[in-house]
């Protein structure tokens, strides 16, 4: 038995023949490197073959808390799931704003941006969330201000994906932002302002997918038939928006486990 462990696993630190004490005791420090490489060998020689866990099931009952879907998306409520025609013309229009983004990036990148803008860096999520839903959006705040009437103040009802703005925006950013959007939309309704910056931040985003993109959009894909199952006034303006999020997600970004079923 013990050749064949010499075989399988062969020694790297070999030890021969050495002049030891003989006083040598192994349960104390070595002293020099023979004793060092002695106690190793003796220590390897009592380790077990075969080592079984001891593992109690009632603490993993307690401790499981990850909860991972890999279902499709909910159907549509009866009456407005969208026609494939519907479908098809959507990835269309999205495929165009797609390549006429990508032609005139450098010329919207390098437009000034009013001075009232300022980006957020990449890493800062309250601050992306608040520059694209609006301090009123984001704060949940339905109350509005007695001098709104005086002009668009931004910084409550956020800025718009202004081609100037996305265009200055790097892979890294935009998927950053996607994943800010999408988490706060995890736990809040769809907005106008919501939709918007979806619509822009799918058309930036680059193919092939990265894993991590991948799985955003799908989470998004999903949220979005969560709310549009839940959807009590049946909003059609709002359940189209939903619909086209799926739909581009599932269809143009080639994730047809989430497409509608055509009506």
């Amino acid at each position: 038995m013990e050749s064949g462990v010499e075989e399988l696993m062969p020694r790297l630190l070999p030890v021969g023949d050495c002049d030891l004490a003989e006083d040598f005791d192994p349960t104390v420090p070595p002293r020099t490197p023979q004793e060092y490489l002695k106690r190793v060998q003796i220590e390897a020689a009592r380790c077990p073959d075969v080592v079984v866990a001891q593992i109690d099931p009632r603490k993993l009952k307690k401790k499981q808390t990850v909860n991972i879907s890999i279902s499709g998306c909910q159907p549509a409520p009866e009456g407005y799931s969208p026609t494939l025609k519907w479908q098809q013309q959507q990835v269309a229009n999205f495929s165009a704003v797609r390549q006429s983004l990508n032609k005139h990036r450098d010329h919207w990148r390098s437009q000034h941006l009013d001075s009232n803008v300022t980006m957020p860096k990449s890493e800062d999520e309250e601050g992306w969330k608040k520059f694209c839903l609006g301090e009123r959006v984001y704060s949940e705040m339905d109350v509005l201000s007695d001098n709104e009437n005086l002009g668009i103040d931004y910084m409550k009802v956020g800025f718009p994906p202004l081609l100037s703005i996305v265009s200055r925006m790097n892979q890294a950013t935009v998927t950053s932002v996607l994943e800010y959007l999408i988490s706060w939309f995890g736990e809040k309704k769809f907005t106008p302002e919501l939709g918007r910056w979806l619509y822009a931040l799918l058309a930036c985003l680059e193919k092939p997918l990265l894993p991590e993109a991948h799985s955003l959009i799908r989470q998004l894909a999903r949220r979005c038939s969560e709310v549009r199952v839940l959807e009590e006034s049946k909003n059609e303006e709002q359940i189209s928006a939903l619909n086209l999020i799926i739909c581009l997600v599932s269809r143009y970004f080639d994730q047809r486990d989430l497409a509608d079923e055509p009506s």
